[in-house]
């Protein structure tokens, strides 16, 4: 099932596509012992997911809308953390002229930078004059996680969706670390929405592709990461407590812009497409102020 945060008139409410794709069933519309925001959805668990997968099934009368890619937000807007993995496919690593790293190398994205399927990506040319674009597979997590092993791991994962992991270059070689650089407003695009566990037989074999203006820059197939989904939840949780809505975002694939010759740099109105396949699409709009 695809779960959705959607909008009418400026309310945000937790959904739910129907099985035929055509309608958004209102969660809590349909049972109000569903939070209409989808961190708390998430916190509830099994009972939550499983609740929501019946109502994509047998919506009841009055709870759904026309399914419209107009209305979607980002799937998660308050996430506690964003845990963004660096260099995680070799031929990246090897771009930068650099060994992959035998261990993931890990960073933050703050939450406020989160934007949703068809928001603007803006940035101030005083501030930035490199920006470019990564395409990755995000992990959302579903359940309380710490020192969790691989052989379970993949039973904390509520699902998966698209995170388009903005770079700021100069502010990031500049800086020489990750944080600023990384996390300007508007600079982690998710979505468009969270495609349930169930419905992803295998993470590590999934086409993960990034296009400017309908050219793509990057393609390459999930089972080329060097660190797995499981192998980083388990990494990740002997650090630190993942809880639910956490998301991972697993790294990206070779031909990022900077790393071009000569580099290449988004622009004013240019279009960013992320797809991921069995996840979808995420689009979005440069705009520079």
């Amino acid at each position: 099932m695809k779960l959705v945060t959607f909008s009418t008139k400026n309310n945000p409410r937790t959904g739910v596509i129907s099985a035929d794709g055509t309608q958004i069933v209102d969660l809590h519309a349909a049972d109000p012992t569903l939070p209409a925001d989808m961190l708390s959805f998430l916190q509830m668990g099994d009972s939550a997911m499983d609740a929501a997968r019946q109502l994509a099934k047998h919506p009841p009368a009055g709870s759904t809308i026309p399914f419209d890619e107009k209305l979607l937000l980002a799937p998660i807007s308050n996430p506690q953390k964003i845990i963004a993995i660096g260099r995680n496919y070799a031929a990246h690593a090897i771009e930068q002229g650099i060994k992959p790293p035998d261990h993931p190398v890990m960073f933050a994205k703050y939450p406020s930078a989160i934007i949703g399927p068809n928001d603007t990506i803006e940035w101030s040319a005083a501030l930035t004059q490199q920006v470019d674009a990564e395409a990755e597979l995000a992990v959302v997590i579903g359940k309380k996680a710490r020192n969790i092993s691989q052989a379970d791991a993949l039973d904390y994962v509520a699902g998966y969706t698209i995170c388009n992991d903005m770079s700021a270059r100069d502010l990031q070689f500049s800086d020489k670390q990750y944080t600023r650089g990384k996390s300007l407003d508007t600079f982690c695009p998710i979505g468009p929405w969270i495609v349930s566990r169930d419905e992803i037989a295998d993470p590590q074999n999934l086409t993960v592709r990034g296009l400017w203006n309908g050219t793509v820059m990057q393609e390459a197939n999930t089972g080329d990461m060097s660190f797995g989904v499981a192998f980083l939840i388990e990494f990740i949780s002997r650090a630190f407590t993942l809880l639910p809505g956490d998301i991972i975002s697993t790294g990206t694939p070779e031909g990022v812009g900077v790393f071009r010759d000569p580099p290449v740099f988004l622009k004013d109105v240019d279009t960013v497409t992320i797809e991921v396949e069995g996840v979808g699409k995420l689009v979005n709009v440069c705009r520079v102020r």
